[in-house]
């Protein structure tokens, strides 16, 4: 008669359910509240034009948008004047730190590494010394109370950041791929405008976005480049403002959130283009 042996099954693997870190959820929610709470205060009392600054409640009562009326009212040129600043910046910047950083980065350069290295220490001089050396130039040149004179000068904030991290990210495209463009017979300008440029372009829009935040809040060349109200960006505009409506804190309050919407919609459209291209010179 024949026996049948009955061989136990194999426990089922224990599945391992990830463990929720409540702590790390409500620690990294505290320090987002903090770090979100002085936007929150700037729109709250710029709904609350008639309260005094000590008499502005926690939660307002109720939308009460003449505050944004009377900064758009008087402040709405200077927006466009910032706009318009920022905007000639990041052409200016880009025009001048994409060339440098592909000859940086393609070309066997002597002393590209000096080169590089004084980019980064040119970063390092306070603001106003510039600025006090350019009023001098600027008065020969008569470039003070100029749009471009202040373009230029805020454009030269973000053109050492701009070729530092664009020569990185330039440095991983590969040599075979601009030797097969200057095989089919394309020249040097056009390999580096039809093919190193758009595979560049994570690179090209994080160094335009933070070149156009430096000129957007620049504060110390507008001050010191603008002797008259010809050219008067948002930032000095609302320094100004504040000594002119000390009493008026919805107003003031409401021109601050007016000048942060721009930078606060540009970094939410192109938050996934900054983290490519700051990423992506560090892999090859």
């Amino acid at each position: 008669m024949a026996t049948t042996t009955h061989i136990p099954a194999a426990p089922a693997p224990a599945v391992h359910r990830p463990k929720r870190r409540w702590g790390a959820t409500v620690f990294g929610v505290v320090v987002l509240a903090v770090m979100l709470f002085p936007l929150y205060w700037m729109i709250n009392t710029a709904l609350q034009p008639d309260a005094s600054l000590v008499d502005v409640g926690p939660v307002p009562t109720g939308l009460d948008f003449s505050g944004f009326t009377s900064a758009i009212t008087e402040q709405g040129t200077n927006l466009l004047t910032s706009l318009a600043v920022a905007l000639g910046a990041v052409a200016i910047c880009l025009a001048v730190s994409a060339p440098a950083a592909y000859g940086l980065a393609q070309f066997k350069l002597r002393g590209s590494r000096t080169i590089v290295f004084g980019t980064l220490i040119t970063q390092m001089v306070p603001g106003i010394v510039i600025a006090n050396a350019l009023y001098s130039a600027y008065v020969d040149l008569g470039l003070v109370n100029s749009y471009f004179g202040l373009m230029l000068a805020d454009a030269s904030l973000g053109i050492p950041f701009a070729i530092v991290l664009m020569r990185s990210f330039m440095v991983s495209i590969p040599r075979e791929v601009i030797e097969a463009a200057e095989v089919d017979g394309a020249g040097r300008l056009r390999t580096f405008v039809q093919v190193v440029l758009p595979m560049s372009r994570n690179s090209l829009i994080t160094a335009g976005l933070f070149s156009f935040l430096y000129a957007w809040s620049d504060f110390m060349f507008a001050l010191t480049l603008n002797t008259t109200d010809d050219v008067k960006p948002i930032t000095l505009g609302i320094y100004q403002y504040i000594g002119a409506h000390v009493g008026d804190w919805g107003s003031v309050m409401a021109a601050s959130v007016l000048s942060a919407v721009p930078a606060a919609v540009l970094l939410v459209l192109s938050q996934k283009y900054i983290a490519a291209g700051i990423t992506g010179g560090s892999v090859k």
